[in-house]
């Protein structure tokens, strides 16, 4: 189940959770510059790291689930989020060249659609970028954070799962190696926990990074169900 919008937006206005955005903004900018001209789109909570994109990609797009809901964003128009169904994105075929699914893959109620509907969209020659809770991590053992909720992921799971969907893993990673705790010294040290356990324990930060390509094979189960229209999106007050 979904972690409400709300509370992922108020997490991210926290501390710890502007040293989380701060960090995996950094590895994702690392994966995906540059995205000049890119045709970008988020599925969860992408959000916070989007931003640095609006000025350089050809469109940016923040796909919402509607079991999860939706904030306007941004403040300012035009409005660049929506609300869509996890297994009937309102996307073209093919249409995608930057995909990030951030707090979506370890809670959704279907992941083989889900994963369909990624491939589905994703451009040939496009890259998918998933974070999910590391299975080996501390965060994914502390419901404080919401990468405590859901299904966290080993390395092996989530290889089997890509490759079983039709996309070949290619470049991994893991990020927040500092403890899930919004204590002062601890946000305070970030960059060093980072540093440090990056270099020192690589296989036990908080999240799972991992970049994959879209096998050019068509996946099995006819054609993908028509999206449908969906509510309005209401600002989160």
């Amino acid at each position: 189940m979904h972690l409400d919008v709300a509370a992922l937006r108020d997490f991210y206005a926290t501390p710890l959770g502007q040293i989380a955005r701060r960090l995996l903004a950094v590895r994702i900018r690392a994966q995906w510059e540059p995205a000049t001209g890119a045709t970008i789109a988020s599925l969860g909570f992408g959000t916070p790291f989007l931003g640095a994109y609006r000025n350089e990609a050809a469109s940016v797009t923040a796909l919402m689930p509607e079991s999860q809901g939706a904030l306007v964003w941004p403040s300012s128009s035009p409005v660049l989020s929506t609300l869509v169904e996890e297994g009937s994105l309102p996307l073209r075929d093919n249409s995608v060249d930057r995909l990030l699914v951030v707090h979506c893959l370890e809670v959704a109620e279907q992941v083989t659609p889900l994963l369909r509907e990624l491939w589905r969209v994703l451009k040939p020659e496009g890259r998918l970028l998933v974070v999910v809770p590391n299975r080996r991590g501390l965060w994914a053992h502390v419901d404080t954070t919401p990468f405590g909720y859901g299904r966290p992921y080993s390395r092996s799971q989530l290889d089997d799962l890509l490759r079983q969907s039709l996309f070949t893993p290619q470049n991994w990673s893991t990020a927040l190696f500092l403890p899930p705790f919004d204590r002062g010294i601890l946000v305070r040290s970030a960059t060093a926990w980072e540093r440090v356990g990056a270099r020192l324990c690589p296989g036990f930060g908080g999240v799972l990074m991992v970049e994959a390509s879209k096998e050019m094979m068509a996946p099995v189960g006819g054609k993908p169900a028509r999206a449908k229209a969906l509510r309005d999106l209401v600002t989160i007050r």
